[in-house]
């Protein structure tokens, strides 16, 4: 008898734990949507004043260099890439909101439409709107070891992933056969408060999480040739695009779940200093 009272004390006590567990468990994941719809909220409305008070313009080439790749286009379609008009940003009142912005990035097909900002490490943004702000969101930045001046071999931009599409959420699009088949889609705007350039796309996958993508220095040419082609060789669709020692490489990069990366390459193929 006294055994199973003793089994129903045991019974009814784990019984308690369960509900308690299951308790605090469903008020966590409550906590954690309400927190998730507010970041959510927040960082649209900062996205949107943003966009809407940082002048933007198309700027168009020279004439001169339009007639030259005029002649060019002749014989190599990709040269009509580079009649697309850069796109010129107004940094100063960016700067104003935010002294770390350092670039602003256009991809077509996508949402992505955002100023790009940069911290002495790649933590801070993960967890910080472009107002710095805390928010889970976190922002648009480049990785801290690139130069805010110029092009490296290789410049590397994050942002998470979102639901909701805000962010790097819909770089995924770009895996889509109707975004890669779009040719007006293969062509990323970056300006920077130094130059305007524009991006060639040459390589789209999607991998388990690595870092061997997110190289910035490159101790000799020949480690960086093996670079190019690897990073070429894993692109779900041929862009019919070639990648050389001289090629300077943009690179984005976010989550497409928890083990895997959504990834972008484009090449530098032409700029103008501001």
């Amino acid at each position: 008898m006294k055994k199973r009272k003793l089994h129903l004390k045991k019974k009814k006590f784990c019984f308690i734990l369960v509900i308690l567990f299951s308790t605090i468990l469903i008020f966590y994941h409550f906590v954690c949507i309400v927190i998730w719809c507010f970041d959510n909220s927040k960082i649209t409305s900062e996205i949107k004043e943003i966009q809407e008070e940082t002048p933007i313009i198309e700027k168009e080439i020279f004439d001169g260099e339009k007639e030259q790749q005029d002649e060019q286009s002749s014989f190599n379609p990709y040269f009509d890439f580079i009649k697309t008009n850069y796109m010129e940003v107004n940094f100063s009142k960016l700067k104003e909101m935010n002294k770390e912005v350092v670039a602003w990035i256009f991809v077509r097909g996508t949402n992505i439409n955002y100023p790009v900002v940069q911290h002495s490490d790649n933590q801070y943004y993960l967890n910080h709107s472009f107002s710095r702000s805390k928010n889970e969101a976190g922002w648009v930045f480049m990785d801290y070891r690139n130069q805010r001046d110029s092009f490296q071999r290789n410049t590397i931009i994050y942002a998470h992933g979102r639901k909701n599409g805000s962010m790097f959420g819909t770089l995924k699009k770009v895996l889509n056969s109707n975004w890669y088949q779009d040719s007006n889609n293969h062509i990323i705007k970056l300006s920077t408060p130094y130059e305007n350039s524009l991006w060639q796309v040459f390589s789209i996958y999607r991998i388990h999480t690595t870092n061997d993508y997110i190289q910035t220095d490159f101790s000799t040419d020949g480690n960086f040739v093996t670079f190019l082609d690897k990073i070429s060789s894993r692109s779900v669709y041929d862009f019919q695009t070639t990648v050389n020692l001289e090629d300077k490489v943009l690179t984005l990069s976010t989550c497409f779940n928890e083990e895997e990366k959504v990834v972008l390459h484009a090449k530098l193929i032409e700029s103008q200093k501001r």
